[in-house]
Formats: structure tokens, C-alpha cells, sequence
């Protein structure tokens, strides 16, 4: 569930909706066959739809120091300044053991020194926790929770997104600030961790922890709203969110593990959309033997409010310009914001707004 890009993405996509078809067949004749087979059938199905080959993969064995450790109450600025220290030295480790690519893209993480980062840790795969405007004097602030294969050799890709959002924000609403929160190792989209919410389960306890530190970051007013995408909805889904939280969007979303939004750990209003070009619409919804991810977020019948996301592919959905990145700004903001379907949808009756 990664944001895999142009022609390789689109390949990929229709291929996964086409396997899925021929395998649902095997599904059925698994289910006479019996209960090994059905769930050999089911995996091999869900894997067909989700698992995207996306280049770039991180290495494991990747050196660098170990993360600066802050005490709780420790100033955001502190905190930028610490770990832009420790991301440069991790740039010059990655170069001396002879990882110039990893290397590389540590130094343009760097944004030529201009990057804000609340956590970081260069090691493996790796994590990183970058804000977006001012967390101080936001009123808003979003927290953007990735898929699948984020790591620190593709986090261009979703900083892209962090940052067009923050721009849309900011045409309308000044007052907002925006958090990359690659803050859990994420899945491969080529494993069967992917496959299940265990590894979800484990970063809602971090994002978790997460939020209850935000708060004393940001304003103290700050409403602060979750956008998730793919393998992060299942994240955010499994997340108790607080008091603090009043939204929670699901977007390129296989699934919760949840069979409604009633039963997931959050008093916040949870929103749902998908793009007409999202391969991920081919996904089985379905669980096994703790296989799958249940319930469609998108079906009325899960009960999230509903939002246009135009004719968005899987890695579209906050590409400037789109009805998507216009809807969730508008959830964000609490606003009618958006234009045609967006502003109709958001401000829906019945859909109430903050």
C-alpha cells in the first residue's frame, strides 16, 4: 500500500484488480476444498490486490547513531535543532560505509538545513517525525499517517504530500501546521505483515503516545485531525485518539480490522473516501483467520461520513490541485472548503461540521 507512481503503478493496479477475480474463484473452490485451502486462497487474493512491488526498499542494515533521547517536556525548537544535528551525522555515517544512496537522500532531508524535525532515528529503515508551520500558534494541525514501504529511502514521496497539504491549508487557513508522522516501521507491501493489522497494532500504541505529546506542543486550542492513508488507516483505525482529536480521514484504505466506525477507539468524526482510480477499490474485504481487513470504509454500511476524492489514484489523494486534497482540507478546517462535489459532500446534511 505504498505510493507507487505513473506507469508501473497503474500496471500494477490493474493487475491486482484482474488477479483478484481469478483467485476469488479459487476462494470458492477453497471453501469446498476446505478450511487450508480457503485461507491459502484468501492470502494469495489479498496479497494480489495489496502487495505492489515499489522500488527503492530500504536495507536493514543500515548504520547510523542512535536517536537523541529528550526529556517529555523538551521545547519543539530543541528538539529541531538535535535532531537536524543527528540527521546530518547520519548523512556522513551512511557516506563513510559506502550507502551514498541512503546518504543522499538523508541529505536532502535536510531541505538545506530549513527542516523541522520533532523525532528522527537514522537507523534501518529508519523514522522520522517532520513538522510543517508553526505547531505553537496552529489552530489546526494534521497529522498524516503513511502506508506501507514509507521509510527514509522513499520519504520525498510522502513529504510531497505533507507539503502540498500545508499549502493548501495555508491559501484559507494561516493558523495551520502539518506533522509527517513516519513515526512506526511500516510494513513491506511484498510480506505478510501487510496482510494483517499486527503491525498496526503495535504503531497505535506509538502514535498514541504521539498525540498526547502534541498536545503540549501545539496550541492549546488545537484541533487536531488525522488523515491516513492505506496501510496508516489501519494504524489510525486501531488508534485511541482523546479528547484532542476531532477527525479522523481513512483514504486508499484496504480496511480497518473494524466492522463499523462505531467501533473503533476514537470519539472523533471519522471520514472515508476513495478515489475512481484507486486500484485498492479491488481489494477483498474480508478477514480469515486474521487475514484481511473487513469491512469497506467507503461502503455506507461501516457509517463514516462520507468525502469526494475526484478520480484519484492510490498516490494522488494530496497531489495539488485534486478534489481529494480539497476535501480533506476541508475536513481539516471544518469549513464548506472545496468546490462542485467536495463542498456538496462535506456540507452534506446530516454530516455535521466543527
Amino acid at each position: 500500500m505504498a505510493g507507487t507512481t505513473g506507469t508501473a503503478g497503474r500496471t500494477s493496479g490493474a493487475a491486482g484488480t484482474a488477479g483478484a477475480g481469478g483467485v476469488a474463484g479459487a476462494v470458492r473452490a477453497g471453501g469446498r476444498a476446505g478450511g487450508r485451502v480457503w485461507r491459502t486462497a484468501l492470502a494469495a487474493l489479498v496479497a494480489s490486490a495489496v502487495a505492489i512491488p515499489v522500488t527503492a526498499a530500504a536495507s536493514p542494515d543500515v548504520p547510523a547513531p542512535p536517536p537523541v533521547v529528550f526529556a517529555r517536556d523538551a521545547p519543539a525548537e530543541g528538539r529541531y535543532a538535535a535532531n537536524l544535528a543527528n540527521l546530518a551525522e547520519a548523512a556522513r555515517t551512511a557516506r563513510g560505509a559506502g550507502r551514498t544512496g541512503r546518504g543522499a537522500k538523508l541529505r536532502a532531508m535536510e531541505a538545506g538545513g530549513a527542516a523541522r524535525f520533532l523525532a528522527f532515528d537514522g537507523r534501518g529503515k529508519g523514522r522520522a517525525v517532520e513538522v510543517f508551520g508553526s505547531l505553537e500558534g496552529a489552530d489546526r494541525v494534521t497529522v498524516l499517517v503513511p502506508g506501507s514501504d514509507t521509510t527514509l529511502d522513499t520519504y520525498q514521496r510522502f513529504r510531497a504530500g505533507a507539503v502540498a497539504l500545508r499549502q493548501r491549508l495555508q491559501a484559507e487557513h494561516p493558523r495551520s501546521a502539518v506533522v509527517a508522522w513516519l513515526g512506526y516501521d511500516t510494513p513491506g507491501t511484498v510480506s505478510a505483515t501487510v496482510l494483517t493489522t499486527r503491525r498496526a497494532d503495535e504503531a497505535a500504541v506509538e502514535l498514541r503516545s504521539f498525540l498526547d505529546r502534541l498536545r503540549g506542543l501545539s496550541g492549546p486550542d488545537a484541533r487536531i485531525s488525522l488523515l491516513c492513508h492505506s496501510y496508516g488507516s489501519v494504524v489510525c483505525a486501531r488508534t485511541a485518539t482523546g479528547p484532542g482529536v476531532t477527525d479522523v480521514a481513512l483514504f486508499g484504505s484496504p480496511g480497518t480490522g473494524a466492522d463499523s466506525a462505531g467501533d473503533l477507539p476514537t470519539g472523533a468524526r471519522v471520514w472515508a473516501g476513495r478515489g475512481t482510480g484507486d486500484w485498492i477499490g479491488g481489494v477483498p474485504h474480508v478477514r480469515v483467520a486474521g487475514v484481511g481487513f473487513g469491512a469497506d470504509p467507503v461502503d455506507p454500511a461501516f457509517g463514516a461520513r462520507p468525502f469526494a476524492a475526484g478520480s484519484a489514484g492510490h498516490s494522488d489523494y494530496l497531489k495539488p490541485g485534486t478534489e481529494s486534497l480539497d476535501s480533506l482540507a476541508a475536513i481539516v478546517l471544518g469549513t464548506r472548503g472545496g468546490t462542485g462535489a467536495t463542498a456538496a459532500t462535506v456540507s452534506a446534511p446530516g454530516v455535521p461540521r466543527a
